[in-house]
């Protein structure tokens, strides 16, 4: 995160001094919310580390979660090509919005992969009793290695001898035992997918 961002930059004078904040799901990259942002409010955002508004309805700043605890931690941040709109890359702790969804925006859109390392990654923290991943985390590294092994034989031979459904079904389970050796051994789907986007061209 950059910390010495070029607060004054902006073009604060455009909008009365406030400049709308998208923030977005550092992990996922859904659209959880849209708030507005003071320099003041800005800079506590920038020291803090969690996300922090202007309420226009409050007339103060405002840190996001700052009752719930369901806080924005800040991971990175960039204004647009005016300089007069942010964009904030933010891990939530917990839902965003005050309805108890992920998102403001009900039907954001976001990466169903990126969501389902997240999950699997609380599971090797929390490991709650009777998760299927709890028990494959619990059994290690081989075991996992040989579940990754079984299915990515199953996947090729749906390729192979049966049809799109059977064959789609198995490359998610394979995707699901891929992530979670990741996962076992310290690592991240994402960290995968930029060695991935390394090799283009």
């Amino acid at each position: 995160m950059n910390r010495n961002f070029a607060i004054e930059s902006l073009a604060w004078d455009k909008q009365g001094g406030l400049l709308p904040a998208i923030v977005q799901d550092a992990d996922s990259l859904r659209v959880l919310m849209l708030g507005y942002m003071s320099r003041e409010a800005l800079a506590a955002t920038l020291v803090s580390g969690r996300v922090t508004f202007f309420s226009r309805s409050k007339n103060r700043l405002w840190t996001k979660g700052e009752r719930s605890g369901h806080v924005l931690e800040l991971v990175a941040i960039e204004a647009d090509c005016d300089a007069d709109t942010l964009l904030l890359q933010a891990r939530p702790a917990g839902p965003t919005c005050h309805l108890g969804r992920a998102s403001c925006f009900a039907g954001a859109p976001g990466d169903g992969l990126a969501e389902l390392d997240a999950l699997i990654a609380r599971r090797e923290r929390e490991r709650p009793p009777g998760s299927y991943t709890s028990q494959l985390f619990a059994a290690g590294t081989r075991r996992i290695a040989q579940k990754v092994g079984e299915e990515g034989v199953e996947t090729a031979l749906a390729a192979v001898v049966q049809g799109d459904t059977a064959l789609l079904g198995e490359a998610a389970d394979l995707l699901y035992h891929l992530t979670v050796l990741l996962r076992a051994r310290g690592l991240s789907l994402a960290e995968a997918r930029r060695v991935l986007a390394g090799r283009r061209g």
